[in-house]
């Protein structure tokens, strides 16, 4: 008797080409019905908490949500006046070229959407595989909200790997009709770029305290300068015999219709050792600005564009007021007008939450990395040069308290050549933790950024800040300084139990230094002046960059003894020795991050999605 599992099946045969025919069609009918569907029904707006304006005029805002269970970034895109079409994507430094992008497109009559990439010559082609997922194109009465989702990571090679730190988006607006994606000719484009965090930390919010009060920190209405960048600062003060209190939440405050203007904004306490500081309210590098400003560098608060409230753990507060307390307060804006607008006013500023109502800690900010010194350089023409900072475990055996300390905030901070930025935590010669990292750190992003996972140091562990430099558009050495074209590695850490401990940098022993600027003259026929009158920099600015004087200056700082500067708030160091201390050894390693792939979501052919978006503009 025959087994009847074993009958041949009576079912019509499926060649692969019908079945991948019928599945095109049954996406591209779904996804059209879908989008007629959604039409008129604006999205809520606590589904995407992040939201940031992407142009100048406001005229593209994106809003998203993060979903760390599915490893997602959720996208809602309004496009206020949709012409045909737009690429929305991300590129390693803004750059359209070698970039990863979402494009809308319309021929005019019929409109698509597609994931795609573009190569080293701005040339556009289609993703093999569809990463970029449509989910819905939405009309309301404000435009046309464009909904799509995409992994952190997508193991396409062609993709950008979403990583934790600093993204940077790109945006092209299409203003007229193109027959392809391949006509699509980037280099005429109106587009630009707006640097965010996407992946933001999923924090709960800690319950705030009844006799919670307010106090708006806000430049009063500024007529912003017709020029491209602008830094501008004003001059608060506190109630006189204003009392100790602890910042526990602050925002932004921003005026309407300037949305796109303000780019970010810091608030800053004076030192307490003067009296008294002049008002002031202008330019911050004008002229007319008093020089004691510049002593106003404690920063009590700082936001960037896409950034939202920033919340003290519920154990700790940021004490201002009191004895020892600054009553002054130094706000600075950084106004980005590159359409040159004329006229515009503004009084935006930063709102701070306080309570009188002590938390059982206050929160300190310490300063990791290096030293501002110019004996830490950087040759010119280098495109990935590493200096690294030490705060070693002699500084934390003496410094810090038996029970440690917690790390729950950071904001890194390097100058013009700045493109990484990492902290790591290292315990008995083991990397165990990184603080904070953005491998595509920009200069002109900086916010004070909620960690993750709040990270626990104790006496005895080492914290080593590691900045990478690109130089290739500069001709002279590159020193460390407090100049703009002089260079930082700077992380601030904001923690709690506040100690004395506020800065744990490091520098290379100079006497080392004098040993290298000695090699150097031995080998290069040009002389490199080493008299005493002769400064750091300046010996720097005379070396000829060939190949070796480049090598044996990474080396050097590769195994050089350091001086350390394990600093109290007074600014003078630890009792100890702290000049030519070896550096930390470290004999393991954290793994390189692997990327995690989301499963195969099947056949998505390397194909547009046709929408109905009716007549568009011409």
């Amino acid at each position: 008797m025959q087994d009847s599992s074993s009958k041949p099946c009576s079912c019509p045969s499926l060649k692969m080409r019908e079945v991948a025919s019928m599945y095109l069609t049954m996406v591209a009918a779904f996804l059209v019905i879908l989008v007629v569907a959604l039409q008129g029904s604006a999205p809520r707006e606590s589904d995407f908490p992040y939201k940031v304006p992407l142009d100048p005029q406001g005229l593209l805002e994106l809003a998203w949500n993060v979903s760390y269970p599915e490893r997602v970034v959720h996208f809602q895109l309004l496009i206020r006046e949709l012409q045909f079409g737009l690429l929305f994507g991300m590129s390693d430094r803004g750059e359209f070229e070698n970039a990863d992008l979402a494009v809308l497109w319309s021929d005019g009559r019929n409109s698509y959407f597609g994931d795609a990439w573009s190569d080293a010559k701005g040339q556009l082609h289609m993703d093999s595989q569809q990463d970029y997922q449509l989910l819905g194109a939405r009309r309301a009465p404000e435009g046309l909200y464009l909904l799509f989702r995409r992994a952190f990571s997508t193991c396409d090679p062609k993709d950008y790997l979403i990583e934790d730190g600093t993204v940077h988006l790109i945006y092209g607006i299409l203003e007229k009709p193109v027959p392809s994606l391949q006509a699509i000719n980037i280099s005429a484009l109106h587009g630009g770029l707006q640097r965010v965090q996407l992946l933001k930390p999923n924090i709960s919010i800690p319950e705030l305290p009844g006799d919670m009060k307010t106090m708006e920190i806000t430049a009063p209405d500024v007529v912003i300068p017709s020029q491209e960048t602008t830094y501008w600062c004003y001059m608060a003060e506190l109630p006189a015999g204003f009392p100790k209190h602890h910042i526990i939440m602050y925002e932004p405050v921003v005026t309407a219709g300037n949305e796109a203007l303000v780019h970010h904004m810091e608030v800053f306490q004076c030192a307490a050792e003067f009296d008294s500081f002049p008002h002031y309210n202008g330019p911050c590098d004008s002229k007319m600005k008093p020089e004691r400003l510049n002593f106003c560098r404690h920063v009590l608060a700082a936001w960037a564009m896409g950034a939202q409230a920033f919340y003290y753990p519920e154990e700790a507060g940021l004490a201002f007021g009191g004895p020892g307390s600054s009553r002054y307060l130094r706000l600075e804006i950084h106004y980005h007008n590159p359409l040159v607008f004329k006229g515009r006013r503004d009084s935006s500023g930063i709102r701070l939450y306080y309570t009188a109502t002590l938390r059982p800690y206050d929160a300190g900010i310490m300063e990791l990395g290096l030293v501002y010194t110019p004996v830490m350089a950087i040759p010119p023409g280098e495109d990935n040069f590493i200096l690294t900072g030490y705060c070693t475990d002699k500084c934390t055996q003496l410094a810090l308290p038996a029970a440690g300390i917690r790390i729950f905030a950071s904001q890194l901070h390097t100058h013009l050549a700045g493109r990484k930025v990492v902290t790591v935590l290292s315990r008995d010669g083991r990397e165990r933790q990184v603080v904070n990292a953005d491998g595509h750190y920009s200069p002109h992003f900086q916010e004070i950024r909620m960690l993750k996972e709040v990270v626990a140091v104790f006496p005895g562990d080492e914290l080593i800040t590691t900045c990478t430099y690109n130089t290739e558009d500069r001709s002279r050495a590159t020193v460390g300084g407090f100049g703009i074209l002089e260079e930082m590695c700077v992380n601030y850490v904001h923690y709690y139990p506040q100690t004395q401990l506020e800065l744990c940098k490091s520098a290379v022993d100079p006497g080392y230094l004098r040993r290298y600027f000695n090699l150097v003259n031995r080998f290069n026929d040009e002389e490199i002046c080493m008299c005493p009158q002769v400064s750091v920099s300046q010996q720097f600015y005379s070396i000829p960059w060939n190949m070796f004087n480049r090598d044996v200056l990474k080396s050097l700082y590769g195994f050089a003894p350091i001086s350390m500067h394990c600093n109290k708030s007074s600014a003078i160091r630890f009792p100890g020795e702290w000049e030519k201390q070896p550096l930390p050894s470290i004999t393991e390693r954290l793994p390189e991050p692997v990327p995690r792939c989301p499963p195969a979501p099947g056949p998505q052919p390397a194909a547009p999605v046709p929408l109905n978006l009716g007549q568009l503009r011409r």
